[in-house]
């Protein structure tokens, strides 16, 4: 039993071994069974170097530096700021350019991009050149219960790096799940025509001022820049029947201007002939107004003349109404009480004509 254990520490050492043993089988555990055990394994020979305090000094020197040094030295990009953290609690904020920190673990710093304009997207993904739809996200309902699809994008960047990095978690999706929630709730209180037309620019400057609130309610240190609607349409099953409204609704409205015109077209004209029927009857009413009194006043005159004269009155007034009466009528006066005719009164100057005619008959 004690020989085989003596085989196997033999086959560490090498011929030259104090001991005797060799390879070869000689000493005591020597003999014919030992050949059959292939060849031994050799370890190589090594030595161990000889400490002494100077190495041991110069090898903590050279493990210190390349520990410090990497950790000691760091440098801000100019579109960044540092945040040093010393155990973990913010210690202070370092300006761009080289700077110094204690070593870690006791201090660690961080450098988030603060000039970065960052994009948050409700409604759809960009992946590259493509865009992935998220109806989870884009359909919402709106203030009359119907059914709209839209897609947000909102553009914002840090102002405060010490909130950014320690007052919220997952920053990105923070703001994400602020400006859907922000989008949301003005959609919910309008009716689909005014999400659809007139009121984007509205609703995007009330996305932009509802997510600046809530975010510096959590001291976020973030900054909305724009809020913007990049799409906003019904749902595509109801796509068609929704622009057969929209159609109609344009149709009414063009009814209503059109409408609107020719009553615009047809009111001045209208008012401008009344206003022309009016001057007209007023100039006649003066017109009549001033014969009537014109006619009483010749009256007058006549009646205070008839009252001097009432015989040659009467028989002026009596030749002039006949002149008025036979205006382009050869005129003879004959008197009563002779039986010829008075050529004493030429009424025309065809008077010797007219008699001729009659005499020659």
């Amino acid at each position: 039993m004690s020989d085989k254990h003596d085989m196997a520490w033999d086959d560490i050492h090498e011929a030259g071994d104090p001991r005797g043993r060799g390879r070869g089988g000689g000493g005591r555990g020597g003999g014919p069974g030992d050949e059959d055990r292939g060849p031994q394994f050799q370890m190589p020979p090594f030595k161990i170097p000889k400490l002494t305090p100077k190495t041991l000094i110069i090898g903590l020197l050279v493990v210190l530096a390349l520990w410090i040094g990497p950790s000691v030295v760091y440098t801000v990009a100019q579109d960044e700021v540092g945040v040093v953290t010393r155990f973990g609690e913010y210690v202070r904020t370092t300006p761009p350019g080289l700077q110094f920190k204690l070593p870690s673990p006791f201090e660690h710093v961080e450098t988030p991009t603060v000039r970065k304009v960052r994009a948050a997207t409700v409604g759809f993904r960009q992946r590259g050149n493509q865009e992935q739809d998220r109806p989870n996200e884009s359909l919402m309902l709106t203030g009359d219960e119907n059914i709209v699809d839209i897609d947000l994008v909102v553009q914002y960047h840090i102002v405060d790096a010490k909130n950014y990095l320690f007052n919220i978690r997952n920053q990105a999706k923070a703001v994400h799940d602020v400006a859907e929630t922000a989008i949301r709730g003005i959609i919910g209180n309008r009716p689909i025509d005014d999400v659809l037309t007139v009121g984007k620019a509205e609703i995007q400057i009330q996305v932009k001022d509802a997510m600046q609130v809530i975010l510096d309610k959590y001291e976020s240190g973030i900054q909305i820049l724009n809020a913007q609607l990049k799409d906003v349409s019904p749902p595509n099953a109801v796509d068609s029947a929704f622009k057969d409204v929209q159609s109609a609704k344009e149709d009414k409205d063009r009814f209503i201007n059109e409408a609107k015109g020719y009553r615009n077209t047809i009111i001045p004209e209208a008012r401008g002939k009344a206003a022309q029927l009016i001057a007209h009857a007023e100039g006649y009413r003066e017109e009549v107004i001033n014969k009537a009194k014109g006619d009483a006043h010749r009256f007058l005159a006549q009646y205070k003349e008839y009252k001097k004269a009432p015989q040659v009155t009467k028989k002026r007034i009596y030749l002039e109404t006949m002149e008025e009466i036979y205006p382009h009528m050869n005129k003879i006066i004959i008197s009563e009480g002779q039986g010829g005719i008075l050529p004493i009164l030429p009424l025309t100057q065809n008077l010797g004509e007219a008699f001729g005619n009659r005499s020659g008959k």
